[in-house]
């Protein structure tokens, strides 16, 4: 059965009540909900760093059928590398590794060489790295099969792609290479979810503010579950 992805974004918010908080509501919605989520739905969220323990620990205490990612990850291997954080240090939370987002490209000068850096040690540590472009032309690395298109205008704008056009980027970008799944992110809500997921190239969603609010966030997995 294909799988559509339905991949939560904090980025820098939330503090650790706030988390707990979000999984106190999400435990009650689930309960309502469950049985309007189909099994070809994965939900995975994408807490900060200081976070990822306690979210495990809590999607498990209430039985939420969530998996974790991180939002980076270091480009260098456990060592000497003061405030980095090394893939193998979470692989025990983690299954999946965001690798670079528009926001950590343009506000802290990512480039192609660092990532293909950061996505080496994801791959070495067996976790699944998603990595984001922002158009066809955005050079891939080697063992990348899952990419998510994140147009610049659109992240936390209000302002998606739209439906057609995401579309016809992921077709591009399959041309080019084996992408297995295809994301698109970039202002998803629960009014446009099943739009982007109703044409055929494209897998799953990467919503970033709509993810903060467990009745948005579940509302999205319910619309994504009609398509």
């Amino acid at each position: 059965m294909k799988k559509k992805y339905i991949i939560g974004n904090w980025k820098s918010n939330k503090t650790s009540a706030e988390v707990e908080e979000w999984f106190i509501q999400s435990k009650d919605v689930y309960e309502r909900e469950k049985n309007s989520i189909t099994d070809d739905i994965r939900i995975i969220l994408c807490p900060s760093f200081i976070h990822l323990k306690e979210a495990h620990e809590l999607s498990r205490k209430y039985n939420l059928p969530i998996r974790l990612g991180a939002q980076d990850i270091s480009p260098f291997g456990a060592g000497a590398y003061t405030g980095e954080i090394a893939a193998s240090q979470i692989a025990d939370l983690v299954e999946y590794v965001i690798i670079g987002h528009s926001e950590r490209r343009t506000f802290l000068g990512e480039n192609e060489t660092l990532l293909t850096q950061k996505t080496e040690q994801v791959l070495k540590a067996k976790l699944i790295p998603i990595y984001c472009i922002q158009d066809e032309k955005t050079p891939i690395p080697e063992g990348i099969a899952m990419v998510a298109y994140e147009p610049v205008f659109a992240i936390g704008t209000g302002q998606a792609e739209t439906p057609a056009k995401a579309n016809e980027i992921a077709q591009k970008v399959r041309q080019k290479r084996k992408v297995d799944t295809f994301i698109y992110g970039g202002s998803v809500n629960p009014d446009n979810i099943e739009s982007f997921l109703t044409l055929g190239e494209i897998d799953g969603v990467l919503p970033g503010g709509a993810s903060l609010t467990p009745a948005l966030f579940w509302e999205m997995i319910r619309n994504a579950s009609r398509t």
